[in-house]
Parts: structure tokens; sequence; C-alpha cells
């Protein structure tokens, strides 16, 4: 064998090694965690959930479980901030939904959203209702559906079943552009638009980005907004009725 090819294979087997013992590592810190958890121990457990996304592993149960012990520690902000994280990747999951909702209840500040066009807030909550990954899964059968139904229409050789293939082709070919729009969509509004959690129990929102500008608005710890510019050590936040200000960067923790 050459050296390049026992390189390359060394490599692969050294990669797949250390995944294999990554992968166990975050197990056991889950495990841990849990364990923790259960037993009141909640500054700890939150210590070892943190340790699990260090690994690079992320999902909805870690933020979730992150989420929870925050919010037995009464830190409400970073609470919603980890549910938040979960619905990402998880947005028609019952207990998320339910935990952040209990939790965005106990927040100080109302915030009364802009009403929105019916034909937007539709899309909107369309496009929303599934993660990325779920919207790929959908694109991805119906992509496959349509190939089997092609295959299908040209090794059948009974008329009327052609004729059903073929009807059922296009309207396969129908809902694989739709679900293709949705799935870009979703994939759009999490590129373009980032949204944030206030951490900090009570801040002033400025002006501009400048310690000495301006006061703007107060809000409170747990608040969720949309992060529309950054400058220095500052960021431009949107909140869900209209308002704009600055706040340091370090006030916050982006989604």
């Amino acid at each position: 064998m050459k050296s390049s090819a026992k390189l390359f294979l060394f490599v692969i087997i050294s990669f797949l090694l250390t995944s294999n013992i990554t992968a166990g590592e975050a197990e056991n810190l889950m495990m841990q965690a849990n364990s923790l958890y259960k037993n009141n121990q909640y500054e700890k457990s939150v210590d070892v959930y943190n340790r699990v996304l260090e690994l690079g592993y992320e999902s909805e149960a870690v933020y979730f479980n992150l989420g929870n012990s925050y919010f037995r520690l009464g830190k409400l902000g970073m609470a919603i901030l980890y549910y938040e994280k979960a619905r990402k990747l998880a947005p028609d999951d019952e207990d998320i939904n339910y935990n952040l909702l209990i939790a965005n209840a106990r927040t100080v500040d109302r915030i009364k959203e802009l009403p929105k066009l019916f034909f937007i807030e539709w899309w909107d909550v369309t496009v929303t209702f599934f993660s990325v990954n779920n919207w790929l899964m959908f694109v991805i059968i119906f992509y496959y559906l349509l190939l089997l139904t092609i295959a299908g229409y040209f090794l059948i050789r009974n008329v009327r079943i052609q004729r059903l293939l073929a009807y059922w082709g296009m309207a396969n070919f129908v809902i694989l552009i739709l679900l293709s729009l949705l799935l870009f969509a979703r994939i759009n509004r999490e590129e373009a638009t980032d949204f944030g959690i206030l951490i900090k129990s009570t801040i002033t929102a400025k002006q501009s980005p400048n310690e000495k500008s301006g006061d703007l608005f107060v809000i409170h710890e747990g608040i969720k907004f949309e992060i529309e510019d950054r400058l220095d050590n500052w960021a431009k936040i949107k909140l869900a009725d209209g308002k704009v200000g600055w706040l340091p960067e370090n006030s916050f923790e982006k989604i």
C-alpha cells in the first residue's frame, strides 16, 4: 500500500474513532446532567449541559433541558434563550412550546406586535411551522416519489395506469415546487434575520451606539427582538411593536 493511501486510511480510522469517543462522552454527560437536574442540582446541570454543547453536539433535547435548568435557577432570560434555540430545531414540539409560553408569561414587558396583512401572516406561520430539516425531508420524499412515478410511467404498459401516473406526476411536481419554495423561504428567514433575547434584568435602549446618547425606552429580561445591525460593541434592535434602539452586545444573547 502506498504511503499516501496509508495516511488517508489512518485519517479516516482516526476520525471514526474520535467521533465514536466524542459521541459516547456526550451521551454520558447528558445522563450525568439529567441526573443532576432530577436531584435539584441545577447549577451543576447547567455546567454539564454546556460541556455537551462544547463537544459540538446540539439538539432540541440539550437546549430544552438547559432552558429548564436556567428556569429553575430563576434566570428567565437564559431560559427563554434556550427554549427558543430548542424551538428553532423542533418548532412543533409541544413541551418546548408550552415551557416557552410559561417563561414568556413571567416577563415584565408586554409588547403588542404590529398587525400584519393576513396573507403575510399566513405565509410566516406556514414557513415557520416546520424546521429546515423537516422541509428538506419533505422535499427529498416528493423528489424520489416523482422519480418513481416517471419510472413507473415508462415501465408500465397499461394505458389506464399510465394516465393515472401522469396525473399524479404533475400533481407531485407542483407539490415539490411548493415544498422547495417553503424550504428556501425557511432557510432565507434563518439566514437573513437574527433574533436576540435580553439576559440583563433591565436596560435602556439608546438613540445611537453610544452610552452618552439619549434614552429611548426601557426593556426587561427575557424580551425577544430582531437584530437589525451591529456597530463596534453595539447592536441595533427592533421590537415586535416597531420600536428601534441600540443595545450593548453584552446585554443579550443571539438565538
